[in-house]
């Protein structure tokens, strides 16, 4: 019975396919979805990742239970405590904040060091105080006056530093003893010469102060105040304020440097080129001028784009003049630190003064005029760097336009003045101004042997070209200089200098009244060359004490330095030099 329901079911649902086949058209209908379809997803069925065994099959483990025999077994092997390889210590040197030197040698010569640095207060600022003396009395023998010189310096200095900023302050005063000895020979009288009074005194009084400035567009400031006098009342006075800023401008940096120099001074005695001591020479200079510069700062590059910008006046005779120099310099790594090339063009105004030609030549009269040197330009181009790792060496070549350049010659024999001091016998020098362009060509080497020995060498040649087509008096042409210093041992060490300073000229003159300076009767004289060698030697004790030996002129050549003004020969001098706390 069951089985034929089902048949019929099976005839009839097969009778309804035939008949929807047959139809043509199903029609279409509009179905409208209530809820958009999202899926989720259920979870799934994970299979443990250990899973339970419940199968008979498995075989059950064991417990085993088992014990060691053990055999004791004789040794004499007892090992032995390590230790630490230790490094021998240097221990570090021991520094002391006073030294104090003394020296004693032929012609009476005299030396004398002092000096202590002592801290002050909580912060550690350091107060200096330095005391040094060099004298000789000793006679020359191609001279009948006295030739005795001695300069004393005495120098206080207090500095503190901070994290950002650091200054100093200080004051110091000298005096120079120098004879003017330079007589020619045979031209005077015994009865002249007993009257002659050629001694001089320089006195120096100044100040100086510093600050500089860590991470500021201010870096640094210096001040010089001095008061620069003689033994027959010519006085100076100096003020020069340098100040310093750097301000950065995109990834460059723009230098700012400024200048304010005054000079003013008096010379109670006129020009040795007028017979007659009846007019005094007073004279002021003051200079305003600023240096800006943008610094170009590349791999290998190193660029400073600048001018140098300068007015000058002249207080005495109310006049001033405007100057603009270049100030351009560059340096360019050829080959890292073996080949350096670097070049530059600077000019300035440079201010002389009474004070700067006494430390270049202590036996100039006190009756100069005083002018500032106008140094257009100077161009120069170089290489420097290291042929290897302990020998440098540096070649530059340079061309220099100067005016006014202050050059020393001899003063004319003027036996008709009766000035207070005897300079007026031709053994005095005036200044000349000239203008004059100068080629250069240098060359210096510095090796380093090895840590206790170094030696360096320099030579160098000049061409003077002079607008008034005079020799450029006392001028060298060629010079050259070597050192060296070596540490022997521990103990003992030793150190020489030598220098060669070539053929010079000067002019030898007579002064006529009512005649210009120009037509005195002179007659041009050479100087010589002259080679000169020093060396010293000393001996250690121990870190404080030890002892020196210093050798001068060892080829014993009375050389002319100025002309009429010989050297002392051979001078050697021996002294003690100490290290201690105070």
């Amino acid at each position: 019975m069951q089985k034929r329901i089902f048949i019929s079911i099976l005839v009839l649902s097969l009778f309804g396919v035939v008949r929807a086949q047959e139809t043509d058209d199903i029609g279409t209908e509009t179905v409208t979805v209530v809820k958009p379809y999202s899926p989720t997803v259920s979870d799934a069925f994970k299979i443990k990742s250990v899973p339970n065994l419940n199968d008979s099959i498995v075989l059950q483990k064991k417990k085993i239970d088992y014990t060691i025999f053990s055999v004791p077994v004789a040794s004499t092997f007892t090992p032995a405590k390590a230790k630490a390889a230790t490094v021998e210590k240097i221990p570090p040197p021991t520094l002391y904040n006073s030294y104090a030197s003394v020296g004693l040698g032929n012609f009476n010569n005299a030396l004398v060091d002092f000096y202590t640095s002592r801290e002050v207060g909580r912060d550690e600022d350091l107060l200096n105080f330095g005391l040094s003396h060099h004298s000789s009395r000793g006679d020359i023998d191609s001279t009948p006056l006295e030739t005795d010189f001695y300069n004393t310096n005495v120098d206080i200095n207090y500095g503190q530093k901070d994290r950002d900023y650091n200054w100093s302050a200080g004051i110091g005063v000298q005096h120079q003893l120098y004879n003017w000895y330079g007589l020619e020979s045979g031209a005077f009288t015994q009865t002249q010469i007993a009257g002659i009074d050629e001694r001089q005194n320089y006195f120096n009084a100044e100040a100086k102060a510093n600050v500089n400035v860590e991470d500021s567009f201010f870096k640094n400031a210096n001040v010089l105040v001095r008061r620069f006098w003689d033994g027959v009342e010519s006085g100076e006075n100096r003020v020069v304020v340098r100040p310093e800023l750097e301000v950065p401008i995109s990834t460059e940096l723009v230098n700012i440097k400024a200048k304010l120099d005054y000079v003013g001074g008096n010379f109670k005695n006129t020009d040795l080129n007028n017979t007659e001591n009846v007019d005094e020479i007073d004279y002021g200079h003051f200079q305003v001028g600023i240096n800006p510069s943008i610094v170009i700062l590349r791999d290998e590059l190193t660029l400073n784009l600048g001018a140098n910008f300068v007015y000058g006046t002249d207080i005495e005779r109310s006049n001033g003049s405007f100057y603009i120099y270049p100030a351009v310099t560059a340096s360019y790594r050829l080959l890292e630190d073996q080949v350096i090339a670097y070049g530059g063009i600077e000019g300035d105004l440079r201010q002389n003064s009474y004070h700067g030609f006494v430390d270049e030549n202590p036996f100039v009269s006190p009756t100069l005029f005083i002018q500032p040197t106008d140094q257009q330009y100077e161009g120069y181009l170089g290489i420097k760097g290291q042929l290897f790792s302990n020998v440098g060496y540096n070649v530059k070549g340079s061309y220099m336009a100067e005016n006014r350049r202050p050059l020393f010659f001899l003063n004319p024999q003027n036996v008709s003045r009766a000035d207070e001091k005897g300079y007026n016998f031709g053994n005095s020098f005036q200044v000349f101004y000239d203008d004059i362009r100068t080629l250069g060509i240098f060359a210096e080497l510095n090796i380093d042997v090895n840590r206790n020995f170094t030696l360096g060498l320099n030579a160098e040649y000049y061409n003077y070209n002079t607008e008034t087509d005079n020799p450029a008096w006392n001028l060298p042409e060629v010079k050259g200089s070597l050192f060296l210093d070596y540490q022997i041992t521990d103990k003992w060490f030793a150190g020489a200098n030598l220098f060669y300073i070539g053929d010079r000229q000067d002019l030898q003159s007579t002064a006529v009244a009512n005649t210009p300076a120009n037509e005195f009767p002179s007659t041009i004289v050479d100087l010589d060359g002259f080679f000169d060698a020093n060396a010293h030697l000393g001996y250690r004790f121990n870190e404080q004490l030890s002892v020196f030996a210093r050798l001068s002129n060892l080829a014993n050549n009375n050389y002319q330095q100025w002309y009429n003004f010989r050297v002392q020969g051979f001078q050697a001098l021996g002294g003690v030099s100490y290290k201690f706390d105070f």
